[in-house]
């Protein structure tokens, strides 16, 4: 785990160095004297940095005449982890890299990073980058750890090279998107599915009691916080009313065509009468079956019967389809997704989501999918709403073109695509046993 987390190949550091490479070539563009009259204005391309970092949210670059406002956003968030996690090939990936659209010049004409002559230099720091990475788990399985694109800001998911590989050596193939239906999963359906062509046998949505009691009001959780017995103990009416949550995801799977598996993942003190509730209503609101894993205790003998219940839904018909069309217009996607995957009852655009759905529209752009960045902590927008919200507004602050990549990202009010620690970071905690030499903290 520590070796994952720690670096791996490096394929993190080549996304950034990549990233910030056309950066740095286009500051050299403006220097020399901006043969391409790039509207200093209108440059949408950030600068990144995989630490979350809140004052670099918003920054200055040069001085004086020369000097421009910028912004970074966390290396997760980059359109280079994107398209590294999207690309068919190294020649795919190259093509993609051209097309990124760094800004408009004065006149109102976009740029890509083709015009800057950096996207052969790019595609050389992701050669290594774009092989998936062959690792073990504890029980000897090997697994693909391939990209990095944060469900709740960028897709969510592994890269299509990894799942194309897996799919040649295995029968079943098991692959993980970022967060909940409403994130990760969906943007597996509706971005990765399209590009790639695969249809999934079945989806497994994985919920605990805790989470459930959690959405049903059973008490708040604090980072580095003991949990209130609300969430550990039993409490059956908080269980009930936060079900209503699972059961949107279970819905949201179903939606595209897709027959779900809930896994109950269980903890050491959770009363098996609780288990055995959420695996019955489970299967009443729509799930094929559902099944109680242990493998944080057991192992693999503790997802013996998680893994008999996927083999047994494979053999479901599996009608997989799109939620949208990509023809539609944009704001009639995104209306799709809120309404149908989140509850919302409304979508409200800001000036600024505006006029960005009207330059995508004039480029030629509308027609891609749409990658939506919001909170995973909620169904909705809003971290606080919890359970299974509705009759609210979801609101689109800026719609972002990953031409590149080859979606659009509407940003939700309220979310960062540079994220900021917490007061106590998770980094206090970490260190190296001086006796032992073993990293300590990292979990």
């Amino acid at each position: 785990m520590e070796d994952i987390n720690l670096h791996l190949t490096g394929d993190a550091h080549a996304v950034s160095a990549s990233h910030n490479l056309l950066s740095a070539f286009v500051d050299n563009h403006l220097f020399h004297g901006n043969r391409l009259q790039v509207d200093l204005n209108r440059i949408t391309w950030p600068r990144t940095l995989g630490v979350s970092d809140r004052a670099l949210r918003q920054i200055s670059l040069g001085e004086g005449a020369a000097g421009r406002r910028g912004q970074f956003v966390i290396t997760e968030a980059s359109e280079v982890m994107a398209m590294l996690a999207l690309a068919s090939s190294q020649a795919d990936l190259r093509h993609r890299l051209g097309q990124i659209l760094v800004g408009f010049t004065a006149d109102g004409q976009p740029v890509r990073a083709e015009e800057f002559g950096c996207a052969g230099s790019m595609a050389v720091l992701l050669r290594e980058a774009l092989l998936p990475n062959l690792v073990q788990t504890l029980e000897g399985t090997p697994a693909f750890v391939h990209t990095g694109p944060f469900g709740n800001i960028a897709h969510g998911n592994c890269s299509i090279l990894s799942d194309a590989i897996a799919l040649r050596c295995a029968d079943y193939v098991v692959t993980e998107a970022g967060f909940g239906s409403d994130l990760g999963a969906e943007k597996f359906f509706n971005i990765k599915c399209r590009l790639s062509g695969f249809k999934p046998a079945v989806a497994v949505v994985v919920a605990t009691l805790r989470a459930l009691k959690l959405h049903g009001g059973g008490g708040t959780v604090k980072v580095g916080a003991t949990l209130p017995v609300g969430l550990t103990g039993p409490n059956q009416e908080a269980l009930v009313k936060g079900f209503a949550n699972l059961e949107q995801h279970i819905a949201n799977v179903k939606a595209h065509g897709v027959p779900v598996v809930v896994a109950v993942n269980a903890f050491v003190d959770d009363p098996v009468a609780e288990l055995e509730w959420v695996r019955k209503r489970a299967r009443e609101v729509g799930a094929v079956d559902a099944a109680v894993s242990t493998h944080w205790a057991d192992g693999g003998k503790g997802a013996e019967a998680l893994a008999k219940t996927v083999v047994n839904a494979t053999e479901t018909t599996s009608t997989f389809k799109h939620l949208y069309d990509v023809g539609w217009p944009i704001k009639k996607k995104i209306q799709t997704i809120a309404t149908q995957m989140y509850g919302a009852s409304a979508i409200s655009f800001d000036a600024q989501a505006e006029r960005d759905i009207d330059i995508a529209q004039q480029l030629g752009l509308d027609q891609l999918p749409i990658c939506m960045a919001k909170t995973p902590l909620s169904l909705s927008h809003d971290p606080a709403l919890k359970g299974r919200p509705s009759e609210f507004t979801l609101p689109v602050k800026e719609v972002r073109i990953l031409a590149g990549a080859g979606f659009l990202t509407a940003v939700c009010s309220g979310i960062q695509l540079m994220p900021g620690l917490p007061k106590k970071p998770a980094g206090e905690r970490i260190g190296i046993d001086p006796g032992t030499g073993e990293i300590v903290g990292l979990s």
